[in-house]
């Protein structure tokens, strides 16, 4: 089954072109709120490069947050298009699931402004700790030593961790979910409009 994943959730634009159980190309690149106006070039270029048309495009797989405010809406804006227009089914991934992928004991940390940082805790692709929304300095209340850092580590004292993700859509396709009503599908934000608006 050929199969597009994108992540436009954070810092980088993550584009993947899955083939069964390969990952034919990908391109992770980052370009902070500039995702909009590579998005699509970039994909035409992935698809153009191995000579895939919207015709061969059996399912598409996206993040649905946490992350920008803006980000998000990217990829699930394109996903919602295409997949209702050639008719295909849409699945999504938590952004910090996607990041920790089927790693064990991962928890994923990504900068939420205002001193608030996104965490989400995982094993073996499974959440084992809600995604959730968290002041920086409550964020060792919930880590342990056991913890694998991925993401933006910087915020407590690590080293900033953020890889390609294409093998992740791969390695987590048994948790992805399916989207019932494609136009029903919003973002998942985790805060409210307001606070996305602090500088």
């Amino acid at each position: 089954m050929r199969v597009i994943g994108m992540d436009t959730s954070y810092k980088y634009l993550n584009i993947c072109l899955l083939d069964g159980d390969v990952v034919v190309d990908s391109l992770h690149m980052e370009c902070f709120k500039q995702q909009s106006e590579w998005m699509i070039p970039k994909l035409k270029e992935l698809m153009d490069r191995h000579g895939w048309v919207s015709e061969d495009i059996e399912a598409m797989v996206i993040t649905e947050g946490p992350g920008s405010y803006t980000g998000i809406r990217i990829a699930m804006t394109v996903a919602k298009v295409f997949c209702s227009s050639m008719n295909i089914p849409l699945y999504t991934l938590s952004t910090l699931q996607l990041y920790a992928s089927n790693r064990e004991h991962t928890a994923v940390l990504m900068d939420a402004r205002g001193k608030r940082a996104y965490i989400g805790k995982y094993h073996l692709g499974k959440a084992v700790m809600e995604d959730t929304v968290l002041p920086i300095d409550e964020l060792a209340n919930v880590l342990t030593e056991d913890d694998f850092i991925v993401g933006d580590g910087s915020l407590v004292g690590k080293e900033d961790a953020f890889e390609d993700v294409a093998g992740h859509f791969l390695a987590l396709r048994p948790e992805w979910k399916k989207v019932e009503n494609v136009n029903l599908l919003v973002p998942k934000y985790l805060k409210d409009t307001k606070e996305y608006l602090v500088k």
